[in-house]
């Protein structure tokens, strides 16, 4: 009989759980929006109703299965302050959203950040650095913060809601947060200059069973009493550990895709990384650095479809793209208000496109071969996540990558898939089967980047 597991995807933009047989086959899904609130205080999830969502899928999927055990995945750049006595939540302060900017303007925090080749964790615009989260809510929340007993990474403030149990992992601590020090595989200076090291509960592996889930959530849900949990990880981090096992002599790199575009490139010198192109170190599952490079591409395929009046979902020919190259219509940074490369270029879009989405997808195929340059990785090229469904995008890249070897994941769901391996403590077994993806044809294209690309290397002149 197949073992069976939970994994809850909390993702910045929408919130899944998924039902996996250790086959990695998806045997049941729910997906909703994942929302903030700003009742006053800051802009934060809405805990309390996610959590309704979360219990109420468990009772909905206790009815129909037998399940063994439970996984976490999230974004990053997010914690929660606990204290067990806090009620239900457990919260004796709201989780803020990281795109808060509120926290930008505590300059103060600035001379207390590790040097980048402390934490390979580059400066981020609003909370992208959860030490700033940290540092503004303990100088505006000092009653909150004497309260609470843990500070929580958002994977393990869920596991602690399923089990009751505290603990910390790595690679949520290692998603630029100015708190992890990669050399050291310990916390960053920056810890104890904001006197939190003792609040920080003990590091486990990502696969670690932490516990069975409460005996009120069993009650609750209907879930087995022996129903075990995991601590869980940070999302494209999910994605990536299925690659571990490749053969450390063959280079490759893995662009895990959704609201962030994440390009995970093993082998890379981390001396090679520039802070001011949104490069930084993730940690994988074992606790080692990994060169990384990212731009919020999802937010900006979004952004860039609404300008033009198009939706993401809008079907487009291989001609709109030609007609993109031929035209020499660009889109050029920054949609994202100060991610990526080009954080705080004002954004741009010249010339009239046919389809919105097909200039969106254009933009983002060169913003990723951009930063896979500014790598300098080699060998295979992975593509992983949301984006697999846009075919067309992959097949650009592919014409722009013609160095590389491109492929994609058999699955769409690299995040889910990964996060199920873990629990079935296989996640360092067979990666994925990858398909091979045959370029587009475009004439022109490699001018076309070149134009591009030209009107970016001034950059400075056009920050807003």
């Amino acid at each position: 009989m197949s073992k069976l597991c939970v994994v809850i995807d909390v993702g910045k933009t929408n919130v899944k759980i998924h039902v996996v047989d250790d086959g990695l086959v998806t045997r049941f899904s729910r997906s909703r929006a994942n929302k903030v609130i700003d009742p006053g205080s800051y802009p934060h999830y809405d805990i309390h109703a996610l959590w309704r969502w979360i219990r109420g899928s468990l009772v909905e999927i206790a009815r129909d299965f037998s399940i063994d055990v439970i996984s976490i995945t999230t974004h990053g750049a997010t914690a929660a302050w606990v204290h067990p006595d806090a009620g239900e939540s457990g919260l004796v302060m709201p989780v803020m959203d990281y795109e808060f900017d509120g926290v930008a303007s505590e300059t103060d925090y600035d001379a207390l950040r590790p040097a980048f080749t402390e934490t390979y964790s580059p400066a981020l615009p609003a909370g992208l650095n959860l030490g700033r989260q940290i540092f503004w809510q303990k100088r505006y929340c000092q009653r909150a913060f004497d309260e609470a007993r843990y500070i929580l990474p958002y994977p393990q403030y869920w596991a602690w809601r399923l089990t009751g149990v505290a603990v910390s992992e790595v690679t949520s601590w290692g998603c630029h947060s100015d708190l992890w020090a990669p050399g050291k595989r310990d916390y960053s200076s920056l810890v104890d200059l904001l006197g939190i090291r003792a609040k920080l509960p003990g590091l486990v592996a990502a696969g670690t069973v932490i516990g069975p889930i409460s005996e009120d959530l069993a009650a609750q849900t209907g879930l087995p009493a022996d129903c075990k949990v995991i601590a869980g990880l940070h999302d494209s981090n999910a994605s990536f550990a299925r690659y571990l096992s490749r053969p450390s002599d063959r280079p490759f790199t893995v662009i895990s895709t959704g609201t962030w575009v994440v390009s995970f490139a093993p082998g890379v010198p981390l001396e090679a990384l520039d802070e001011r192109r949104d490069m930084l170190a993730n940690i994988d599952i074992n606790g080692n650095p990994v060169a990384c490079a990212r731009f919020m591409g999802g937010r900006e395929f979004e952004l860039i479809c609404q300008r033009t009046g198009s939706k993401p979902e809008n079907a487009f020919q291989v001609s709109d793209l030609q007609q993109l190259v031929e035209d020499r219509v660009i889109a050029l940074p920054d949609f994202s208000e100060g991610s990526g490369p080009f954080g705080g270029r004002r954004p741009e879009i010249r010339g009239r496109a046919r389809s919105g989405a097909a200039l969106a997808t254009m933009y983002s195929a060169l913003m990723m071969d951009y930063e896979l340059d500014l790598l300098g990785g080699a060998g295979d090229l992975i593509v992983e996540g949301a984006w697999l469904r846009n075919i067309l995008l992959c097949k650009l890249l592919a014409q722009l990558r013609t160095q590389q070897h491109t492929a994609c994941s058999s699955d769409s769901t690299g995040t889910v898939s990964g996060a199920a391996q873990l629990a079935f403590g296989s996640a360092c077994g067979a990666p994925p089967m990858l398909d091979p993806v045959n370029p587009t044809r475009l004439d022109g294209l490699e001018n076309y980047r070149s134009y591009w690309r030209q009107q970016l290397s001034d950059s400075s002149a056009n920050r807003c």
